[in-house]
């Protein structure tokens, strides 16, 4: 099993900068694969990034591919989500999960852990 907990939101202004962290519990983190998910009042659950177990590989949602960058650091245990030229539409409760899988899905029910999540808010 595999603990997660997410820390760095804040609110920002538009067209600033956050970088967002997920720390995990566990030996074997670096057998999981890792995505960062959120979640707009209103509306459902969606996908932002995903990693591959070695960080070798990376996957992310059309609307912010370009201005964020999902990494990893399993030495520290640790997945970061790096977020530039953020927008009003990004505002929203960040989570990250993860799957003991090595598929990059971007659909949440195929994640097992999650974390208890971080606000984003993105004032215009």
């Amino acid at each position: 099993q595999v603990q997660l907990v997410e820390s760095g939101g804040e609110l920002v202004q538009a067209g600033g900068s956050l970088r967002l962290s997920c720390a995990a519990s566990g030996r074997t983190f670096s057998t999981y694969t890792t995505g960062w998910f959120r979640q707009a009042p209103g509306k459902e659950r969606e996908f932002v990034a995903a990693i591959s177990r070695s960080g070798g590989n990376t996957y992310y949602a059309d609307s912010v591919k370009g201005r964020f960058t999902i990494s990893r650091d399993n030495a520290k245990n640790t997945v970061y989500l790096q977020m530039n030229s953020l927008k009003p539409e990004d505002t929203a409760v960040y989570y990250c999960a993860a799957r003991s899988g090595g598929t990059l899905y971007s659909v949440p029910r195929f994640y097992n852990y999650w974390g208890q999540g971080t606000q984003v808010t993105v004032s215009s």
